[in-house]
């Protein structure tokens, strides 16, 4: 690949990447919690007594599980998938979609105020991560590529949810 090739490759992957960033509410890089969820905060080592190692990994260090992992990649049952850190409700199965990226994708939350967001620049390119508004524990990251009516993507990590089925 030429050099002029490549900047111009690098050039609409940036301008594409900078128009999925702003799929959040906030692209400022800092957290917009909503203050309506009464907030949970825990020690460090409070949060590694409740969750189990890969939770903690993904929930409080912002980790992200492996592709295709998930058990609730293939959860087709009617039932509420709640924050596996403090059980805040955050998706109804009604918004659950399968978009062939390995991990349970929604294309809306139950209430917008479970949801915070904030830029993560990790991969260098700005992405809107999204977390409970509860207790702050990182979910994944939405993206501007999913289903009507909302044409979001909210990329969930399956660690960080616990699935109810509504005949349970």
């Amino acid at each position: 690949m030429n050099r002029r090739l490549f900047i111009t490759a690098l050039g609409a992957v940036c301008a594409g990447t900078a128009r999925l960033a702003d799929a959040g509410d906030s692209d400022t890089g800092n957290s917009n919690m909503n203050t309506t969820v009464e907030q949970l905060k825990l020690k460090e080592s409070e949060w590694r007594e409740k969750l189990t190692p890969e939770q903690f990994h993904i929930l409080r260090k912002a980790g992200t599980e492996r592709a295709y992992s998930s058990p609730l990649n293939s959860e087709h049952r009617e039932g509420v998938y709640h924050c596996a850190g403090c059980d805040l409700a955050l998706f109804d199965s009604s918004a659950k979609f399968d978009s062939g990226t390995g991990w349970p994708s929604f294309f809306q939350p139950m209430d917008p105020a479970h949801i915070g967001t904030k830029t993560d620049f990790k991969l260098i390119l700005p992405r809107t991560e999204y977390h409970c508004a509860r207790c702050g524990g990182h979910q994944g990251h939405v993206f501007n590529d999913g289903p009507k009516p909302t044409g979001k993507r909210y990329c969930n990590n399956g660690l960080a949810l616990s699935f109810k089925p509504t005949n349970a």
